[in-house]
């Protein structure tokens, strides 16, 4: 495996600034920026090529991230962010959405994607049911049985993380779109922050939409994502823009690259160069770089929870997280303060959150990421939350 240091110098980060927040911004390695930019130098010394070359392009592109997600080019289509792929799928369900119905969701999920549903709801009548999943977590059994007894039988679609921004949990959600298939259920994904993190086999997942990132933990270009549909469910695609893919009184084959897709001149690059970025963590040997990060997250998480003497939100099981986790914090720690002084006196970069009555750190940490830099937080954590603390 490649040293630290050595994969440190991979990547076009500032020295000066402790990035412990690769799950907000990923960053992208040298080698995979650079083929994001000579695909934008290809396009630009010849801009024709742009039309003529795009279809079969892409389709390489996405053969190889099918490929690395374990399953077929078919149902993956390129979007821009996990964001838009959630939004394909909310808005193509509003014409299959009934007033009354039910979409079951958690409590732990995602602003921006919170607001699309709700949007949805607003044009159908439908109801986006937000069940509260307490903390701690105990196994994932008993939370797939807590989270179930939300379905009612007015539930269509159930939708959740399959790793939570606020709470940087990994939830089961294998077993969820299992019962929901059995169910009759439509079972949508935010996976936005697994791609890289953890290995995806989406096609044993079995869910019917799930929406990923290429440009976080994959550390693709900003602007690659996927969304996946199943065949079985492709019918209810709607394009989110109207574009050439879509023809009046014709339904498409290929309902996810046309409808998704296909939308007029725009840069490429950063998707074509996804399959440079499979190829770096191959390279590198990402299995193993990922089991040091989890190591590394475990021991400051644990070291942290310990000294404030603070229950954790979870066990310490890679079941529950494993580059990225919460740290708990003291309940009376002033957040507002603690950031301002983590920013300006120590340059740490990294996102401080409130969970209803939890105060969280959640905790970054890639292949550049330093031991001393986490032994900094660390001691800057011990010196001044009891400070930041009413």
């Amino acid at each position: 495996m490649t040293a630290t240091t050595d994969l440190s110098r991979l990547f076009l980060l500032r020295r000066d600034i402790v990035l412990l927040n690769h799950g907000s911004f990923g960053a992208c390695p040298r080698p995979v920026f650079a083929e994001y930019q000579r695909w934008q130098r290809e396009f630009e010394r010849h801009p024709g090529g742009y039309v003529q070359r795009w279809l079969e392009n892409m389709d390489a592109a996405r053969a190889a991230l099918a490929d690395y997600l374990h399953t077929t080019p078919d149902q993956l289509a390129f979007v821009t962010n996990a964001t838009m792929g959630v939004n394909v799928v909310a808005h193509s369900l509003r014409s299959w959405l009934r007033e009354g119905d039910h979409i079951l969701t958690t409590d732990h999920e995602y602003g921006a994607c919170n607001n699309a549903w709700a949007f949805v709801c607003n044009k159908t009548g439908a109801r986006y049911i937000r069940r509260h999943m307490p903390l701690p977590v105990t196994t994932p059994e008993a939370w797939v049985e807590a989270f179930w007894q939300g379905v009612t039988p007015r539930t269509r679609v159930v939708y959740l993380s399959h790793i939570t921004s606020p709470t940087a949990l990994t939830f089961p959600v294998q077993e969820i779109c299992r019962r929901a298939r059995e169910a009759g259920i439509l079972s949508v994904v935010d996976g936005a922050h697994v791609p890289g993190q953890r290995e995806l086999f989406l096609d044993q997942i079995g869910a019917d939409f799930y929406a990923g990132n290429c440009h976080k933990w994959m550390m693709g270009p900003k602007g690659s994502a996927f969304l996946y549909a199943r065949r079985d469910v492709q019918h209810l695609i709607e394009p989110l823009i109207v574009g050439h893919g879509w023809q009046p009184d014709a339904v498409s084959d290929k309902p996810m690259q046309d409808y998704v897709e296909q939308f007029g001149t725009r840069d490429l690059a950063a998707f074509l160069a996804v399959p440079a970025a499979i190829d770096f963590m191959r390279r590198h040997d990402w299995s193993a770089v990922r089991a040091r990060c989890h190591e590394w997250v475990c021991r400051t998480r644990r070291r942290i929870e310990a000294y404030f003497d603070v229950e954790p939100i979870c066990p310490e099981s890679f079941d529950w997280f494993s580059q990225m986790a919460a740290i708990r914090l003291p309940d009376r720690v002033n957040l507002d303060a603690l950031r301002a002084i983590l920013h300006e006196r120590y340059r740490i970069e990294m996102p401080l959150i409130q969970w209803h009555r939890f105060k969280l750190a959640r905790l970054s940490v890639q292949a550049y990421t330093t031991e001393a830099e986490l032994e900094n937080l660390a001691q800057a954590l011990f010196a001044h939350v009891p400070e930041c603390s009413a």
